[in-house]
């Protein structure tokens, strides 16, 4: 796979299988555009593309998966009403990675033409961790423990 090409070859899993055994916490993005968010992940976040087409992706971070849905796969979903021309696309929403090195997750962000909400700063709870802004609006907070 080159730079510009997210796509993979990995066969896509079926979902009726995949859907029954995932557990405990799960994250599933709407988004515009899958391939732009999913180069976003890879690039600047170094998080690991399962699987990705256009229209659905999974993604890891830590042996933990998410998922990116196109907004045409949700067909009558009620979450399509808040994502709309104005709607909110993950308004006040933290999307946490970590053990990321933030002072590096700012440097490819910048890279890439993200906007940098907040630098890379040491905070109380013992992280140094940084605000970025994707493709899709929404807020990643890549960190790890400071040294």
């Amino acid at each position: 796979m080159n730079e510009t090409d997210h796509t993979n070859h990995v066969e896509k899993p079926a979902g009726d299988p995949y859907g029954r055994g995932l557990r405990g916490f799960g994250v599933n993005l709407l988004v515009a555009d899958v391939l732009a968010q999913v180069r976003f992940l890879v690039e600047v976040l170094g998080v690991e593309q399962v699987y990705s087409d256009p229209d659905f992706a999974i993604m890891r971070h830590d042996g933990t998966d998410f998922m990116l849905h196109a907004d045409g796969t949700y067909h009558s979903n009620p979450a399509l009403s808040l994502t709309g021309e104005n709607g909110l696309r993950g308004a006040g929403v933290e999307l946490r990675l970590y053990g990321i090195d933030a002072d590096a997750a700012v440097v490819r962000a910048r890279e890439f033409g993200a906007h940098v909400l907040q630098e890379a700063t040491d905070k109380p709870h013992g992280l140094r961790e940084c605000y970025i802004i994707g493709p899709e609006g929404y807020l990643w907070v890549p960190g790890r423990a400071k040294d």
